[in-house]
């Protein structure tokens, strides 16, 4: 049976054990990651935790609607055991009825009939040299012209540093201080659980380009990437993505490169042999 928990009644060991075990398992689902970034958030639970759906929520106007928080891509369904459409199905109609509107980006393996989004991921279990071989030819040759340069630093940065480079940088978003604080806030609690990284590039000692990736049972996310006109224009962006491959190589990670619906950006991260995956965008009124 399906039961609808409020997040101070959940069982939260029993419930981070059915994110952690699940065969879809992904960070944002984690109870310590909703604590932060989601507003509230509750959970339809399966029996005894064999299956959860959590349901991050916010209230406007005295009207409840369920949302997906910033920095969360793929929430929906996590289960100990094979996920099917029926199960899926069942989640979505035990969803409370006092949320007038639900809005939830299901994970990849939560195959349902709805909006398709797509997302990039790379398998990091070869070599290098034989993953290299899947960059295409644009991505090869600004590769061989960096590396002949000898001003480029890679390095792993601190929050202070993040944290300003973020502020002063120009955004392709709009983003509310208060989600920018969630944000930083989620950082250290990932850094802290040894579960984030944050990496940067140097020109000519300045910090041009900047990752935080999430670091996640077999999954690299990269969540937040962020550079400068000069560094884009450098191609920072493609040193720190393959300095992630080249550090990560020849282990059962996969490098999620979350994202992306828009053309260009779906073309830098395919450029680096990466394959689609799909997840689900799930929208509903009642009325």
């Amino acid at each position: 049976m399906i039961q609808y928990v409020q997040r101070k009644n959940i069982d939260i060991d029993k419930y981070d054990a059915c994110i952690q075990n699940a065969s879809n398992s992904r960070i944002y689902a984690l109870s310590c990651y909703l604590d932060i970034v989601a507003n509230h958030w509750d959970a339809l639970i399966l029996n005894d935790y064999e299956a959860v759906m959590p349901l991050p929520w916010k209230s406007k106007y005295f009207i409840k609607y369920i949302y997906p928080p910033c920095w969360t891509q793929q929430l929906g369904v996590f289960s100990l055991h094979k996920i099917t459409p029926n199960l899926v199905q069942n989640f979505i109609k035990a969803i409370p009825r006092k949320f007038l509107k639900t809005t939830i980006q299901f994970n990849s393996e939560c195959i349902i009939e709805t909006q398709i989004k797509n997302n990039y991921i790379l398998a990091l279990n070869r070599d290098y040299s034989f993953l290299k071989t899947g960059y295409n030819k644009n991505r090869k040759r600004i590769l061989s012209k960096i590396n002949t340069t000898n001003n480029v630093t890679i390095f792993n940065d601190s929050l202070d540093n993040f944290t300003s480079f973020f502020n002063q940088i120009d955004h392709n978003f709009s983003i509310q201080q208060k989600e920018k604080n969630k944000l930083f806030k989620l950082i250290k609690k990932l850094i802290d659980l040894n579960k984030g990284q944050i990496i940067s590039v140097k020109i000519d000692k300045k910090t041009e380009a900047t990752v935080f990736i999430t670091l996640h049972k077999n999954r690299i996310t990269n969540l937040v990437p962020m550079a400068t006109k000069k560094g884009k224009k450098r191609n920072l962006p493609t040193i720190l993505i393959d300095y992630i491959i080249q550090y990560h190589q020849n282990t059962n990670m996969i490098l999620d490169f979350e994202g992306s619906m828009i053309p260009g950006v779906a073309q830098f991260y395919k450029s680096f042999g990466s394959e689609l995956e799909q997840y689900f965008l799930y929208s509903k009124k009642i009325t």
